[in-house]
C-alpha cells in the first residue's frame, strides 16, 4: 500500500499545474457521483455546496463558490470535453508562460465568468430564469484560450489538413457562445444561457489580460497572494530552511520588464518568420515588415 501511494504521489508530482487541475476536477466529479449513488440523492444535487448561485444575496453566504463552481461537473461528457480542452490549451500556454501566469488566467477567468453570470441574472431577471446555479470549468478554459488567441493572434495551428490562425479559432468560439446565449434566452428550458454568459465573461478576461500583458501590464499581479497559496498546493516541493523573499514589483508575467520586452519581441519575430516560411515575404503587412526591419538593426 505504501509503495502504491508513493507511486501515485510521484506521478502526480510530474504533472504540470493545469494537469493537476484536471485531476482535481475529476476527483470532485467522482466524489459527487459516489455521493449520489450511495446516499440516493436526486441527480444534480450532490455538489450543491460548490455551485455558484445566480442571486447575489445567496452568493454572500456561499462566497467560495465564485471559484469552486469551476471545479464542479455532473455530466461525464461535460467534464470530458472541458478537460480535453484544458489539456491541449495548457500544453501550448505553459510553453510560453509560467505556471503562476496560467493559474492567474484560469482563476480570474472563472471569477470573471461567475461575476458576469450573477450580474446579468440580477439586472435582467425578467430575461433570465431565476434561482439558477452555475457549474463547470468552461469560463476558466475560455479565458485561457482567448488569452492565447489575443496574445499571438497570427500564430498558426494545424487543424486536420490545413492551418488556422489562432484569432480565427478565438472568433469562432465567441460567435458560438453569442449564438448559444441568444438561443438559450429564447428557449430557456432547453438552452443554457447562464453557461454562455459565463463563457463570455471568461472571454472578456482572457482578451483584456493578453492585451494588457502585451503593453507590459500584468493585471493579475494583485491576485498573486491567492495564486501563491494555490500554486503551493499544486506544486510539489521539498521542505527547506525558512528564508526571507523579496518580491520584485517590477516583474511582468514572471519576467523583469526588460526580459519581458525581449521575450515579447522574440515571439513577434518568430510569428513573422513562420509566416514568411509559409507564404513568402510579400504576405507580410507593412507593419510586420517595419517591425522586422527595426528588429534586424
Amino acid at each position: 500500500m505504501t509503495s502504491l501511494s508513493q507511486d501515485i504521489k510521484d506521478k502526480l508530482s510530474r504533472l504540470n499545474v493545469l494537469e493537476k487541475i484536471i485531476v482535481v476536477n475529476t476527483i470532485i466529479f467522482v466524489t459527487g457521483y459516489i455521493l449520489t449513488k450511495t446516499l440516493n440523492l436526486p441527480e444534480g444535487t450532490s455538489l450543491n455546496w460548490l455551485e455558484l448561485p445566480s442571486d447575489f444575496s445567496d452568493f454572500i453566504v456561499k462566497f467560495w463558490t465564485i471559484i469552486t463552481y469551476a471545479f464542479s461537473h455532473y455530466d461525464f461528457w461535460h467534464l470530458f470535453f472541458n478537460m480535453l480542452w484544458l489539456y491541449f490549451i495548457g500544453r501550448m500556454l505553459l510553453n510560453l508562460f509560467s505556471p503562476k501566469m496560467a493559474l492567474n488566467v484560469y482563476f480570474l477567468g472563472a471569477m470573471s465568468g461567475g461575476l458576469l453570470y450573477m450580474l446579468c441574472y440580477t439586472m435582467f431577471s425578467n430575461v433570465f430564469q431565476a434561482n439558477s446555479q452555475l457549474i463547470g470549468a468552461s469560463a476558466a478554459i475560455r479565458a485561457l484560450l482567448i488569452f492565447l488567441c489575443a496574445y499571438m493572434p497570427n500564430q498558426e495551428i494545424r487543424f486536420f489538413t490545413f492551418n488556422l490562425k489562432l484569432w480565427y479559432v478565438g472568433l469562432a468560439i465567441v460567435i458560438i457562445d453569442v449564438i448559444g446565449l441568444f438561443s438559450g434566452i429564447n428557449n430557456p428550458l432547453e438552452g443554457n444561457p447562464g453557461g454562455y454568459l459565463a463563457h463570455l465573461g471568461g472571454v472578456l478576461l482572457g482578451y483584456f489580460y493578453a492585451k494588457q500583458l502585451l503593453k507590459g501590464n500584468d493585471i493579475g499581479r494583485g491576485f498573486e497572494g491567492l495564486v501563491d497559496m494555490i500554486f503551493g498546493f499544486f506544486k510539489s516541493s521539498k521542505k527547506g530552511p525558512l528564508k526571507t523573499v523579496h518580491k520584485n514589483k517590477s516583474k511582468v508575467g514572471g519576467y523583469t520588464k526588460a526580459d519581458f520586452k525581449e521575450f515579447n519581441n522574440q515571439k513577434k519575430i518568430d510569428v513573422i518568420l513562420d509566416k514568411i516560411s509559409k507564404s513568402g515575404y510579400d504576405s507580410l503587412t507593412a507593419e510586420e515588415k517595419e517591425f522586422l526591419f527595426r528588429a534586424g538593426k
